[in-house]
């Protein structure tokens, strides 16, 4: 159940109440693939040092390794990973679209083949259903089909008819698998996906049908693949005014903190990404004051915190030169330092839009950080 608490414009502040507690909105939910951050940050990191609110595990890559069945019979996700406050399973079919080179799309589902060791394997709404319910996450994802940016909009049509159908055939069988005696959630939640590639009549048209299925929130897939962000706020703010206003509105994959501000102001609550940990791997952490490279000579002798505005397990405790030096060095304490400090920069940065809406500052302070922190650090 969704319940808006206020509203700034288009900018919603809500709390969305699940099997496995409250999650408050606008959030952003931290990827785990394969039921772990990337950078060595464990469950407890999340729940004790970096605010994490959601984890994102992915449909596709669990049932490629352990596989689903492994984790049913202990206990499901929750139990497996020792964390306990809500989890969003991807359906796994961005990946069935992504990661395969061969791959046979029929009204059925996707015959395709594992990118790990090449087996066979047949994905459709029923088995990404079955999958997620053994699984047995807070919220699943239906299976939809996804389309490269440009496509022709013949093809992008005729995608968001059989992604129409999948949903209904995914909403039916979740009902069923929810029903049964020996499901471990059965309250497993059900979100829609609305595609449409970047036609606007499309994206409404598509809208419209899904919102009619009544799911537990809906999703904005197929966009941050390459098109202008102009080009993402326009087709946000065409199909916001088609979701219904009593769910929560998730935008897939997205993405940098200035995206996240503007999707906010577009009516956006849920987000996730591998951009924080992705790119602290690679010694690129983002501040208050703008986007930062560890690794440069300029920060050899620094004595500072990566953020000087920043209260991180990181930034508390070890100074940029260190930080700098575990790269160089090639040590791996450095990108689970920077993963950590951006993990925490995103939830905080979630919070601070929070407060924002909460106190009709949320122009102001999207006017203020969505330039600031997509620029260089400067100092």
């Amino acid at each position: 159940m969704y319940k808006l608490l206020k509203q700034q414009g288009y900018a919603r502040r809500g709390v969305f109440s699940t099997v496995h507690g409250d999650i408050q909105t606008p959030v952003f939910m931290n990827v785990g693939t394969s039921a772990a951050i990337k950078g060595g940050i464990s469950s407890i990191d999340l729940a004790n040092e970096l605010k994490c609110c959601v984890e994102l595990c992915n449909t596709y890559h669990l049932h490629v390794r352990p596989g689903e069945d492994i984790i049913y019979q202990l206990g499901g996700l929750h139990k497996f990973m020792n964390w306990h406050k809500p989890i969003l399973t991807d359906s796994g079919g961005f990946q069935v679209f992504s990661l395969s080179k061969l791959r046979k799309i029929k009204e059925e589902g996707v015959y395709f083949n594992s990118h790990v060791d090449g087996a066979k394997i047949f994905m459709g709404p029923e088995e990404s259903m079955q999958i997620q319910s053994k699984l047995a996450s807070t919220i699943a994802m239906a299976f939809d089909e996804c389309v490269e940016n440009p496509a022709e909009k013949s093809y992008a049509k005729a995608s968001c008819e059989r992604t129409y159908r999948w949903l209904l055939r995914c909403d039916k069988e979740l009902k069923r698998l929810n029903g049964l005696d020996e499901t471990i959630n059965k309250r497993q939640l059900l979100f829609g996906i609305n595609q449409g590639s970047t036609y606007p009549d499309l994206r409404i048209e598509h809208m419209k049908r899904i919102a009619e299925v009544g799911c537990g929130g809906y999703a904005i897939g197929g966009l941050a693949v390459g098109e202008p962000n102009e080009v993402m706020y326009d087709i946000i703010e065409h199909t916001v005014e088609y979701m219904p206003q009593d769910k929560p509105r998730y935008l897939m994959g997205v993405g940098t903190p200035s995206n996240i501000i503007e999707a906010v102001r577009r009516g956006i609550d849920f987000f996730d990404c591998v951009m924080p940990s992705r790119n602290a791997r690679h010694a690129t952490v983002f501040t208050w004051n703008g986007i930062m490279h560890a690794h440069n000579k300029c920060y050899e002798l620094d004595e500072r915190p990566l953020d000087i505005e920043c209260d991180c397990p990181t930034c508390r405790n070890f100074s940029r030169a260190y930080i700098r030096h575990l790269f160089k060095s090639g040590e791996q304490l450095g990108g689970r330092l920077c993963v950590q400090h951006n993990l925490y920069f995103y939830n905080t940065l979630m919070e601070k839009i929070r407060d924002a809406i909460e106190n009709d500052r949320f122009d102001e302070f999207a006017d203020k950080y969505s330039p600031r922190l997509s620029s260089p650090l400067e100092d």
